[in-house]
C-alpha cells in the first residue's frame, strides 16, 4: 500500500510564507526563505495529521464507550425482565393448588361424614 503524499494547501502555503518572511533575518536569500517555508508547511501537515489521529481516537473511545453503555442497559433490561417472568408461573400454579387441596379437603370431608 503506497502512502499518497498530499500536497499542503493553498492556505496553509501562504501562512507558511508569511510566517518565514516574518522570522527572515537580514541577509537571507529567497532560497533559504522558500526552505523555511517548506519545513514550516510540513510542520503545519504534520500538526493537521496529528490532529486528526486524536479526533479520530478520541471518536472511536466515544463509540466504545456508547456501546459497552448500550449493553449494559440492555443486560439490565433483561435481568429485570426475568424476575418478571417467576410470578407468572407462580400465579398459573394456583389455580391448580387451590383445586388440588380444596379435593383433598372435599375428600377428608366425605371420609369423616
Amino acid at each position: 500500500m503506497k502512502k499518497k503524499t498530499q500536497t499542503p494547501s493553498v492556505e496553509s502555503q501562504q501562512e507558511a510564507f508569511k510566517i518565514a518572511k516574518a522570522t527572515q533575518k537580514p541577509g537571507q536569500t529567497k532560497e533559504q526563505t522558500k526552505l523555511i517555508a517548506q519545513g514550516i508547511e510540513k510542520g503545519i501537515a504534520q500538526y493537521k495529521k496529528q490532529q486528526k489521529e486524536r479526533n479520530r481516537q478520541a471518536d472511536k473511545a466515544k463509540k466504545k464507550q456508547q456501546k459497552e453503555k448500550q449493553q449494559n442497559l440492555a443486560q439490565a433490561k433483561e435481568v429485570a425482565t426475568e424476575p418478571a417472568a417467576e410470578p407468572a408461573q407462580k400465579q398459573n400454579m394456583l389455580p391448580w393448588v387451590l383445586l388440588i387441596v380444596s379435593w383433598l379437603g372435599f375428600a377428608a370431608y366425605v371420609t369423616q361424614s
